[in-house]
């Protein structure tokens, strides 16, 4: 397992439609993972769906890929992105739809009066873009408008606002059972799940989508304006919901709980802002249907149905590698995919799905038993040598215990896992088994084994880290031995070893929480002979930068993965953090800082020890100089240590505050200015490193000349101004 460098990726300008419920958004994995060990035109197989960008983009490198789509909405979304609309069609088809008729009105006039609220400065109608409710109380609170006489903003809702929207409550019993009959029949036992469904839609939303859905009937079912209205109404009937906390950024719902204050958003502005979500332009790229198959360009092949009906099938299919983005629970889009397929393709279209509608937890063992049976055929199909290669979205240890154990018991063998950071997707690289051993009793997990896979992790990295990184190590001892099997509670006889390592004496916990997955783990003793992973990047990305001036950051980052891979890779925060440091960028390229030149440097070290030395008989001090293995110069008076001076021209301090055997309060870090906010930026991160350098003190080259150019310095007003210029992050290494 060990060399497997995390892949780069880029977050997309655009995530696209829907992108609240899909997995987070990382352009380039698949695609640069490809790239380097298949050929295009090669079949690719995406066993979930999940992610259809990622099945967008390997189609569009030319791999054949053959994707199992058991959702109805995802498939639309994949389908659509292969051959998106224009934006003057999703206009035009948007303009065709506001002009039809409700009654004697335009639809458009007619559902923006459904929103209508009095501007507070010239008091004429305007339609809201939200009205503002709370949940325990059951009240419309306030109103967002954007007024044509230039006021806008959020005000207290109005009387009218409320009596308005008791109005539309009084026939919701009618419209909404419109909108149950499009998903389930009176005598559907899944009726009653529909309607719990449906109590994320306030009544004035159900009256407006099913009203433009019925529109949408008298569309030819082939045609491209009608296509283009699915599109939009998709999208609106999400952004109809009440899933929308107020305020809140980028809410990610898992769970259809509506929030204690959540916004109620206008259903016609929401359509037409829909025409931003679905971004055109882009390689066009063939769909089909299985089992007919794209063209040698390359293209998609979808598998209407889950993967346990996909597998029997691919017994003579020549499959290249399986590469796939690893679905999260999430009842709220699968519940709502279920409802939303019946509104807007009918109760067939959705039938298949309907299964989501009962479900209201999902529990890790559940999904692990889900992936599992996605899985368990797989590995027959796929000849020894070809990779799986799995991207886990917004990991966390149950997660990864989820996927690694569903992979093993159906017959795959872990050769690489890369994480980064809990914010960024996990990078899984399976193989299948040579040999079966679902046929074998499952071996007892060895505790010591996942212990000595934790403490090596910590060792390796020489900084307290997340429960994220030890249980993926755990993890990954326990699929070495063949310990990862199904067994009743799986999960649980998991999570025991590695919970039970932690707890060891040789362990720290820095947080305030016992909650195992908050804050830090460390060791009580670390290695001191030992460089720590922000020592190891630093000293790496400067070598870098001096062999490859004007590199960019993508090969820069490339670079610095295969150097530190697996679970040593490092954040691009602590990467962006040492750039700041060191270096400036010039047209996306990046190169060391004239003043960072290592001649300049070593310039200005030798400068900072003939201050120090011209300094010491100035305040009646006895210098002491040494060269290796580190640059200090000891200040003595009769015999007794005043000051130890550690010169440095890096941020690279780990070794030197583990292993000063002077007084820390008597101890200082001499270093450029430019080092001192990395320096802080590491102690931050680092509670047990912080915690070592607390009572030490830093001193600037340029303070330094500063105080050998000093008229009449005493000792007493040397130690007033080393006190004066702490360890500070400068604001750019703030944001990191």
């Amino acid at each position: 397992m060990d060399g497997f460098a995390y892949i780069p990726f880029d977050e997309p300008d655009n995530p696209g439609p829907l992108a609240r419920y899909l997995p987070l958004a990382a352009d380039g994995i698949a695609t640069a993972f490809l790239a380097r060990l298949s050929r295009p035109g090669d079949w690719v197989l995406d066993p979930f769906g999940a992610a259809p960008q990622t099945d967008l983009e390997m189609a569009r490198l030319g791999f054949r890929v053959l994707v199992a789509m058991n959702n109805p909405v995802t498939r639309f979304l994949l389908e659509t992105a292969a051959n998106p609309p224009s934006q003057a069609d999703l206009r035009a088809a948007l303009a065709e739809l506001a002009a039809a008729r409700k009654g004697d009105e335009r639809l458009e006039t007619h559902l923006q009066s459904l929103y209508l609220t009095e501007c507070t400065k010239c008091h004429q109608q305007v339609p809201a873009d939200a009205f503002v409710w709370e949940r325990e109380r059951g009240v419309l609170a306030a109103r967002i408008y954007h007024c044509s006489c230039g006021d806008n903003g959020e005000y207290p809702a109005t009387k009218a606002d409320q009596a308005l929207a008791a109005s539309l409550a009084i026939a919701d019993s009618l419209h909404r059972s419109r909108a149950l009959e499009r998903v389930a029949t009176p005598h559907d036992p899944d009726r009653v799940h529909v309607e719990e469904a449906l109590e994320c839609y306030l009544p004035r939303a159900v009256y407006a989508l099913i009203t433009i859905i019925n529109k949408l009937d008298s569309f030819s079912p082939s045609s491209e304006r009608r296509r283009a209205l699915l599109a939009l109404v998709l999208t609106s009937c999400d952004e109809a919901s009440a899933l929308w906390p107020h305020p809140s950024e980028r809410p990610r719902p898992k769970q259809l709980t509506i929030p204690p204050r959540f916004l109620e958003k206008n259903v016609w502005l929401a359509l037409e802002r829909s025409v931003e979500f679905w971004p055109e332009g882009g390689q066009l790229v063939e769909a089909v249907n299985w089992p007919s198959v794209p063209g040698e360009a390359g293209g998609l092949c979808l598998f209407d149905g889950p993967m346990r009906d996909l597998a029997p099938h691919l017994k003579d299919a020549h499959l290249g590698a399986v590469v796939t983005v690893l679905p999260r629970p999430n009842q709220a889009f699968w519940t709502l995919s279920a409802l939303w397929a019946g509104w807007l393709w009918g109760r067939e279209a959705a039938a298949p799905f309907k299964s989501a509608l009962h479900r209201r937890r999902y529990d890790w063992n559940w999904h692990a038993a889900a992936l599992y049976a996605a899985l368990k055929n797989l590995s027959s199909c796929l000849p020894l040598n070809a990779p799986f290669f799995a991207i886990v979205p917004e990991p966390e240890p149950a997660f990864l215990s989820a996927a690694l154990l569903a992979a093993a018991e159906s017959g795959f063998e872990l050769t690489g896992l890369a994480l980064r950071t809990r914010h960024d997707p996990a990078q899984i690289l399976w193989q299948r088994h040579a040999f079966s051993h679902s046929d074998k009793e499952p071996a007892r997990i060895d505790a010591e084994a996942v212990r000595r896979a934790i403490i090596s992790t910590l060792q390796e990295r020489g900084e307290p880290v997340p429960i994220l990184h030890l249980h993926a190590a755990g993890l990954a001892a326990m699929a070495d031995d063949h310990t990862l099997r199904w067994r009743p509670e799986a999960l649980a006889q998991i999570n025991a070893p590695i919970l039970a390592t932690l707890a060891g004496p040789e362990f720290v916990h820095h947080a305030e929480s016992k909650n195992p997955e908050i804050g830090l783990w460390g060791l009580t003793d670390w290695d001191a002979a030992t460089d720590s992973l922000p020592d190891r990047v630093e000293m790496t990305i400067v070598h870098f930068l001096q062999k490859n001036p004007g590199a960019a950051l993508r090969d820069l980052e490339t670079a610095l993965n295969a150097g530190l891979p697996g679970l040593l890779t490092p954040s691009l925060g602590l990467l962006r953090a040492v750039l700041a440091s060191y270096a400036v960028e010039t047209d996306g390229r990046w190169s060391l800082r004239p003043e960072d030149s290592p001649s300049t440097r070593l310039a200005d070290l030798e400068s900072a020890a003939q201050a120090l030395t011209a300094l010491a008989p100035r305040l009646g001090v006895t210098l002491q100089r040494q060269e290796s293995p580190q640059r200090l110069i000891l200040w003595q008076d009769s015999g007794e240590l005043v000051y130890a001076f550690y010169l440095l021209a890096s941020a690279v301090a780990g070794r030197i505050l583990w292993q000063n055997p002077y007084l820390p309060e008597r101890s200082l870090l001499v270093l450029p200015g430019g080092r001192a906010g990395l320096l802080a930026y590491k102690l931050d991160r680092d509670p047990a490193l912080r915690y070592v350098a607390e009572r030490w003190r830093i001193v600037k080259f340029r303070a330094l000349r500063r105080l050998s150019e000093m008229t009449g310095l005493t000792r007493e007003r040397f130690e007033k101004e080393l006190s004066g210029d702490p360890i500070e992050p400068p604001e750019q290494m703030k944001l990191f």
